[in-house]
């Protein structure tokens, strides 16, 4: 784990509501994003996970499948980040609790730089709907779907040449 990031669950035992807990999956998804770190990534996703990434991919060009399985989550997306400098900026949670599982929907920035060429560029302004499930003393997203509002930049930066 980075210097930087935090432990992936709490202490048992300390006080916090689930609203906050289903919010920090989404965090951790980030984070690990940001730190090229997979012990946030990971600990963000329930094992059999899908990631849909299928409507913004589409408008940077590509057509590809959603990702199905937090091996093959973590596995893609960790693989195209380690060659970014990447930020998320995370805003306008909404949470609706039902016992163990949880609906949520988020505003995200992502904003991806080359790390060999800071003038290369692309942020991309996603709207995520996400369902989160319980696992223990966190929570894990097992469904994230990103619909994509607008983007400015090179597509190339994120999805190759």
């Amino acid at each position: 784990m980075s210097e930087h990031a935090l432990p992936t669950t709490l202490r048992p035992g300390t006080p916090v509501d689930d609203r906050t807990e289903v919010i920090d999956a989404l965090l951790r998804f980030a984070t690990g994003q940001e730190l090229a770190d997979e012990v946030p990534f990971r600990s963000a996703f329930a094992t059999d996970a899908t990631l849909d990434f299928v409507h913004p991919a589409r408008r940077l060009g590509v057509e590809i499948d959603r990702f199905k399985g937090r091996e093959h989550i973590v596995g893609s997306v960790m693989s195209a980040v380690a060659r970014l400098d990447t930020t998320h900026t995370v805003t306008n949670a909404r949470v609706l609790l039902d016992r163990d599982t949880a609906s949520m929907t988020a505003l995200v920035e992502a904003a991806h730089f080359d790390k060999a060429d800071h003038r290369r560029w692309l942020v991309l302004k996603n709207i995520y709907r996400v369902r989160v499930v319980r696992a223990g003393h966190r929570w894990e997203m097992a469904e994230v779907h990103i619909h994509n509002v607008w983007m400015q930049g090179e597509p190339s930066v994120l999805i190759g040449s």
